[in-house]
């Protein structure tokens, strides 16, 4: 490997005080709704996975759309809706802002529960609206969706997490309602990797995280997973990044931008921000950082 080995970074925690209030209203309002719709960032689907809302959810019918499909590994997105067709959970690959794979979704909820349907046939309440729950990290794309399937601005979309600050129920034409929930991360991340992935896509404020420390550990794990990719964008030949440790590799990047500053110095926040903002906005190409899993016992993050 070039360079020295750069540990994930072990500290990344965010956990303000009305996602808690987001829990609470979560559990208070599932036995409003049919079904709970979780999208999960498809560049990283293990690690934007909220593990507490299983034990939300219960067993109340769920499905998962892979968002921002455009942005992530193809191949990648294939393997993760297979190992989740194993699980037995409804899933779909989706890019809300574009609108990709949407056509899908309604067709899928009525599937998932054609036997709920079923039953409100047989007793004459065929008209009753269906209810679902949308949920997911900050920055996600809850709000996207809701736009795309009412077809107007109904909800508030920015590229930065926190914006959708209560819930919101949407109804749609066709009479299906949707309660859109704040975002909402759960208290501790156990495994570093999870911390620092979900601050690479911005579910976590970069006010609370050191961007070129982020930037710096984003380089190397492109570099070791992405090569081609990382060199295509910043027209980097193999032989200049070889040997380059992190910081290195941040400067490089910073020089083959002009981004200097009095004495020919880097401007290593310029370039530390620069190289996130791109690899969010999907300018860096087709990237998913969360392998997925060959069997069912053991999810790759």
């Amino acid at each position: 490997m070039d360079g020295q080995p750069m540990a994930p970074i072990p500290s990344i925690q965010w956990f303000p005080g009305h996602m808690t209030k987001t829990r609470r209203l979560m559990e208070a309002r599932l036995k409003l709704v049919d079904i709970v719709v979780e999208l999960i960032d498809a560049r990283i689907p293990a690690s934007s996975r909220n593990p507490e809302i299983d034990r939300l959810v219960g067993r109340k019918p769920r499905m998962i759309l892979l968002n921002k499909c455009d942005s992530a590994d193809e191949v990648q997105t294939k393997k993760w809706l297979a190992y989740y067709a194993r699980q037995n959970i409804p899933a779909i690959a989706t890019d809300c802002r574009s609108g990709k794979g949407l056509k899908a979704f309604l067709p899928l909820v009525r599937a998932t529960l054609s036997e709920q349907l079923k039953r409100r046939a047989e007793r004459g309440m065929s008209g009753q609206p269906i209810r679902m729950m949308i949920v997911g990290v900050p920055n996600v794309g809850k709000s996207s969706l809701i736009n795309r399937l009412a077809g107007s601005r109904r909800t508030k979309v920015a590229d930065r997490p926190g914006v959708t600050r209560g819930q919101q129920w949407v109804t749609l034409e066709n009479g299906v309602e949707l309660l859109d929930m704040p975002g909402v991360l759960w208290p501790k991340f156990e495994d570093p990797l999870v911390g620092e992935r979900l601050a690479f896509t911005g579910a976590i404020k970069d006010d609370v995280l050191d961007v070129e420390l982020l930037a710096m550990r984003l380089l190397w794990l492109l570099r070791e997973q992405y090569a081609s990719l990382l060199a295509a964008r910043y027209r980097i030949q193999p032989e200049e990044s070889d040997g380059l440790d992190a910081y290195e590799l941040l400067c490089l990047v910073g020089r083959k931008r002009g981004m200097l500053i009095s004495g020919g110095e880097v401007n290593t926040e310029r370039a530390a921000i620069t190289i996130l903002d791109e690899f969010r906005s999907g300018k860096l190409g087709k990237i998913t950082l969360d392998c997925a899993p060959e069997e069912d016992t053991d999810v790759c993050v």
